[in-house]
């Protein structure tokens, strides 16, 4: 039986089940086609494609797509010269400047975003400040292995961070004035501090217990323990008296850390009350808090970076160098666990290099976000990350790590001693 369908028909069909392509379907039978009756008519792909083919007496050619013609581009810096400056801030004093210390260490000074050394060469290399606390405190044991002989001895502990694992910087967190846990008054501290600094004779970062009423007291003491000696105090914020850790500052001649917790506008409220306190701007440094792989790394890097780049914008709230708690890496359980705690999980590998991974890891991408100044505890991890910052700023092979280490032997390298 022979049907005759209308154009109308068979596109009605198609429509009516959704049908957009055909396979290895043959329509057979005459076409009469009434030009002027399809006026308006708009044919489904599937159904234009087939009568042009059948018009046209073959089967429907494939669709040919001419070759993207690339043209030559050459690749520059977006912009190459930025309107603002990082403060420079200076830490430490030697005899010269009425301190004991046997050098200075300075930050800050950049014109361009950090390791852009064809737009602008970094000033300074990026400082490592390794820790070290007023007493033993619960540490993962990849880290514990390198500082369980001198835990009990801050100035000891201090020492070996310099003599044996190189250290910029050292900071002394005085962690026991916490009314929680020793309650040590801001006298005692004041001496551990003075003990600090007659067993080493680099710069210092001072650090309180971060307890908001017990802090300002603790840090005016310790600052007097060391007038003159130009250390960084940490730290001013506003859920405690700044006022008074910056005026102890100002009295006895060290900069100012400026913490604040992840808040751009928080930071330049902070900044705007140490410069009415009569706080210079080469003596404040800023900590926006660093949050570590394995604890939101990406609000630490977004963060820092965008403070950076307002500061070369010409933002000159936030022109100011940044410190970083890398230490903080240790917080995150992948850091220190022997095992991930979830049956089905893969097993995470020895601790004793993922740790030190996970701390190497947040201080290089914060050091690519803007971070100058970092504050450490794995001495390997801290050997590591100063290599490659010393690659990316391109400054000359040193004595930091062998020239050569085979992919399979690198978690056997000693960090800081150049042997394996």
């Amino acid at each position: 039986m022979e049907k005759k369908l209308t154009l109308s028909d068979l596109i009605g069909l198609l429509s009516e089940y959704d049908i957009l392509e055909l396979e290895e379907v043959k329509i057979r039978g005459d076409i009469e086609l009434e030009f002027g009756g399809t006026r308006g008519v708009v044919l489904p792909p599937v159904l234009d494609q087939a009568l042009r083919a059948a018009l046209a007496g073959a089967a429907v050619a494939p669709e040919v797509v001419k070759p993207v013609e690339y043209r030559p581009v050459t690749f520059e810096a977006r912009q190459t010269e930025w309107p603002g400056k990082i403060e420079e801030v200076t830490l430490g004093a030697t005899a010269a400047d009425g301190g004991t210390r046997a050098s200075t260490i300075t930050i800050g000074g950049e014109q361009a975003l950090p390791f852009y050394n064809f737009d602008a060469p970094m000033p300074h290399p990026p400082t490592i400040s390794l820790d070290c606390f007023d007493m033993p405190i619960p540490l993962a044991k990849a880290v514990k292995s390198y500082y369980a002989e001198v835990m009990e001895d801050p100035g000891e502990w201090a020492r070996k961070n310099v003599r044996e694992f190189g250290a910029d910087m050292v900071t002394i967190h005085l962690i026991s004035t916490d009314p929680m846990l020793g309650d040590t008054p801001a006298r005692a501290a004041a001496k551990t501090v003075e003990k600090v600094l007659q067993a080493v004779k680099v710069p210092l970062i001072i650090g309180g217990s971060g307890n908001p009423e017990k802090d300002p007291e603790v840090l005016e003491a310790a600052a007097a323990a060391a007038a003159g000696e130009r250390c960084l105090i940490a730290s001013a914020n506003l859920n405690m008296d700044y006022e008074r850790i910056a005026k102890a500052a100002v009295t006895y001649g060290h900069a100012v850390l400026s913490w604040t917790q992840l808040d751009i506008n928080a930071q330049k409220t902070l900044n705007r009350y140490l410069f009415k306190l009569g706080v210079p701007r080469e003596d404040i440094v800023l900590d926006p808090t660093t949050a570590a792989l394995g604890y939101g790394l990406d609000y630490a890097f977004t963060n820092i970076e965008r403070m950076r780049i307002a500061a070369l914008k010409g933002d000159a709230d936030l022109a100011f160098p940044i410190s970083c708690g890398i230490t903080n890496a240790w917080g995150a359980r992948e850091a220190w666990m022997k095992e991930s705690p979830i049956k089905e999980d893969s097993d995470w590998g020895p601790p004793a290099y993922r740790g030190p991974m996970y701390e190497l890891i947040t201080g290089l991408t914060l050091g690519l976000a803007g971070g100058e100044l970092f504050m450490m505890m794995h001495p390997k991890a801290a050997a590591g990350f100063k290599r490659m910052t010393q690659l990316l700023s391109g400054a000359p092979e040193g004595p930091v790590a062998p020239k050569e280490i085979s992919l399979e032997d690198w978690v056997t390298w000693a960090g800081g001693t150049g042997k394996r």
